[in-house]
């Protein structure tokens, strides 16, 4: 077995979750990950392998999130006529509680998009089981500054994911303390 072959039969799965975390669309995050692998293909023998395979992957989402904002805009408005419409999923027997998860599902991305880029990556990152050293490879910034920053990140998560639901409670006219 090669190098690229192991490379992959060990990293695809994590960055195919990373990837679906970040973007939230398994499809395309299967795409960007079957990229991230074949630039490690044209690219060669790599020496820190995972922390390489993530910073590249993370470059391929910011490329995608420029190309993808317009399409996205577009999908929302759609979506919102169709729900104008009494289209969709308004007749499902289980239409309450779908409806409850998709926006609590928008509301946890909602947070997540939120925070700053170096936030949101580190977090992203140390969930799929990076340690400090790559983290820090990833993300340009020193090992030492990792623990902070992902400390600092938590924090902002939790605050924007408050204040996001408090946002929401108040928009559907819930009691908000």
């Amino acid at each position: 077995m090669d190098d690229l072959e192991r490379m992959f039969r060990e990293y695809h799965a994590p960055v195919v979750r990373y990837l679906t975390r970040r973007l939230g669309d398994r499809d395309l995050a299967e795409e960007l990950a079957q990229e991230t692998f074949l630039r490690a293909l044209r690219h060669g023998p790599v020496v820190r392998e995972r922390a390489w395979l993530f910073t590249v992957a993370t470059n391929l989402v910011r490329d995608e999130a420029r190309r993808g904002a317009r399409e996205r805009q577009r999908l929302a408005l759609l979506h919102d006529e169709l729900a104008a419409d009494g289209v969709a999923e308004a007749d499902s027997p289980d239409a309450e509680g779908w409806h409850e998860r998709l926006q609590e599902q928008a509301l946890a991305r909602a947070a997540v998009d939120a925070l700053a880029e170096r936030d949101r990556m580190a977090l992203l990152l140390r969930e799929e089981g990076l340690d400090y050293h790559e983290i820090a490879a990833a993300l340009g910034l020193s090992v030492g500054s990792v623990g902070t920053t992902l400390s600092r990140a938590r924090r902002r998560l939790l605050t924007v994911y408050e204040a996001l639901q408090r946002g929401r409670a108040a928009r559907e006219g819930y009691d908000v303390a």
